[in-house]
């Protein structure tokens, strides 16, 4: 069976099987699973304005996911996106405080290099971790985020907490000047165009640099890369804080273009969706761009679920976790030659059964 009809059919047979289960879960609560299927679907792309809410949800979604599409091409399983992205976000929002800066666009791009700087150096840790004292990057990054979430609500409800955010503690609001609009018009903000040349731009780099190809031998096997000199230890750390810069940006994006400050709402769990997206995407960065998109609509859906049809808001949250773990189980039939499986079950069917002729003989 080619490749290409492989790595394409396994994840959307993924999807519409997650769809389909899903569908039979909500039939207890006595829902018709037709019409989750419909309101999923206006939710995510039934008009201009369900389109604009999936595309600001995919925005953050692509440049998570890079968080651990990169790092997984270095040999690293790197889980703790979250964390990079409330730093990034803190990073993005403290900044102002810390320093004087242009409010233009200069003003604008150091708030995501902050944000990058934050991230990135969160995700680092984690790939120094595993290559100077062993421990597992899974492992550590996903405590690390946890430690990243309670250092920035430590931060955000203390020491850089406005005074005047009384009901809901945030850092102070970002000048106006340096916030990131909407493209053309649009809810849609720039922050869709990062992700999506961060992914194009990525990709590229793994595909045709020499050090995009270091990355990837690392990633392959650690032990060939050593024996041609390649110096794996710093290629799986750079692996490790590229990715959480991505993450880190989110945050930044998210601060400067949705929140205009640092407040609980950043906490929105992007770092771990994007986890789901770069599995489905198999740690493509080219095919991460579509997969966002699908799991930000799903995500832009859920208000409508509610509204509608009276289900939990955080519904499409167990559509989402049924569909990883399909996602995964898929993978086990990647390397399955499915020819022996049919030939068996041809067989267990038993003779094909003879024409009329050859049953009954001629006629007399």
């Amino acid at each position: 069976m080619p490749k290409l009809l492989v790595d394409m059919g396994l994840p959307i047979g993924a999807i519409a099987l997650a769809l389909l289960l899903f569908g039979g879960l909500v039939s207890f609560a006595g829902v018709n699973p037709l019409d989750v299927w419909t309101v999923l679907f206006q939710g995510a792309f039934g008009s201009w304005f369900s389109w604009q809410n999936t595309l600001q949800r995919a925005a953050p979604l692509m440049l998570t996911a890079l968080c651990v599409a990169i790092p997984a091409r270095a040999g690293l399983t790197i889980i703790g996106g979250e964390g990079a992205m409330v730093l990034g976000g803190l990073a993005c929002a403290a900044l102002p405080m810390a320093i004087t800066l242009p409010n233009n666009l200069l003003g604008t791009v150091l708030l995501c290099v902050a944000g990058a700087l934050a991230g990135g150096a969160w995700i680092a840790l984690a790939g120094v971790l595993r290559q100077a004292r062993g421990i597992n990057e899974t492992i550590s990054s996903l405590l690390l985020a946890y430690v990243a979430i309670g250092l920035f609500k430590h931060l955000v409800e203390g020491p850089l907490r406005d005074p005047a955010s009384l009901n809901k503690p945030s850092t102070p609001t970002l000048n106006e000047a340096l916030l990131i609009g909407g493209m053309g018009g649009s809810d849609v903000h720039w922050g869709l165009l990062i992700g999506a040349v961060a992914c194009l731009g990525f990709w590229a780099w793994l595909r045709w640099t020499p050090s995009g190809f270091s990355i990837r031998v690392v990633g392959g096997n650690t032990r060939t890369a050593q024996l041609m000199g390649l110096p794996a230890s710093k290629l799986v750390v750079a692996g490790a804080g590229l990715g959480g810069a991505c993450a880190g940006v989110a945050g930044a994006v998210e601060v400067a273009a949705v929140h205009t400050s640092a407040n609980a709402s950043l906490i929105a769990g992007y770092g771990y969706a994007g986890i789901l997206v770069s599995f489905m995407a198999r740690h493509n960065p080219l095919a991460i761009i579509p997969v966002a998109i699908l799991f930000g609509g799903f995500g832009a859906a859920g208000s409508l679920l509610q509204r509608r049809l009276g289900l939990p808001d955080a519904s499409v949250l167990v559509l989402q976790g049924i569909a990883f773990v399909l996602i995964l189980a898929s993978e086990v039939l990647r390397h399955v030659d499915l020819k022996p499986v049919f030939e068996k079950l041809r067989r267990l069917r038993g003779p094909e059964p003879a024409s009329d002729s050859l049953q009954w003989g001629p006629m007399p």
